[in-house]
């Protein structure tokens, strides 16, 4: 399932930038994290209880930052495991300015999902895909202007 779309942040791209690349603030944009931990800048791991219509999927998820290019792009591997199911995303965002000093980020993901807590199909799927990516969304958006007016509080 390819998803993928366009989000306005009224914020200049350095603080997008800043949020993207805080393991910590991209934890607070999860829906379902239990736990996150950091190897290194590049490899990061979450515990995630995935919403679902019938309860919660559990999985471990193992992500990679596979490709940067500052205040640009990036790409990122993630692949998750839990019971009876597995999942696989690459995904990529583009930043560019916006209007009115804010930036504009374009992102679009690839997403397998296989096992038998998935079987439902894709036409089940789609709408919880997109659920979470909208709630993901919001999430970055409330990190990136909490980080905004930081940076507006102490300048």
């Amino acid at each position: 399932m390819n998803v993928e779309g366009e989000r306005s942040f009224a914020a200049p791209r350095a603080i997008v930038w800043e949020v993207l690349n805080d393991p910590e603030a991209m934890a607070k944009t999860m829906p379902g994290v239990e736990s996150f931990d950091v190897h290194d800048a590049n490899r990061w791991t979450a515990r995630v209880n995935v919403p679902l219509a019938l309860g919660g999927l559990k999985l471990k998820v193992d992500m990679e930052k596979t490709d940067e290019h500052e205040l640009e792009s990036a790409s990122m591997q993630l692949k998750g495991k839990g019971v009876g199911a597995f999942v696989n995303m690459q995904t990529r965002f583009n930043l560019s300015d916006g209007a009115a000093g804010g930036t504009v980020m374009s992102w679009k993901a690839e997403i397998r999902v296989a096992g038998q807590s998935v079987s439902m199909g894709q036409r089940v799927l789609q709408p919880i895909v997109n659920q979470q990516v909208e709630h993901v969304l919001g999430a970055l958006d409330e990190q990136v202007q909490a980080v905004s007016r930081q940076r507006t509080d102490e300048g």
